[in-house]
């Protein structure tokens, strides 16, 4: 089995591992209440899903 000759330095393993971070999620725009929210779920603020209530939202009044 193959071993490596010398180690790697800490320059090459960190310019390796420059791509390696975490993407935070994607957000789209709500078509009803323009608020962010992810996609291919319900708007968190408004409650609606492809044009149609499907979530009851409690109002904070």
């Amino acid at each position: 089995m193959a071993n490596p000759k010398r180690r790697h330095s800490k320059r090459r393993t960190a310019i390796r591992r420059s791509h390696d971070h975490l993407k935070g999620p994607a957000h789209s725009e709500c078509p009803n209440c323009h608020e962010a929210k992810l996609p291919h779920r319900a708007c968190p603020k408004c409650g609606y899903y492809k044009g149609r209530e499907v979530v009851e939202v409690e109002s904070k009044s």
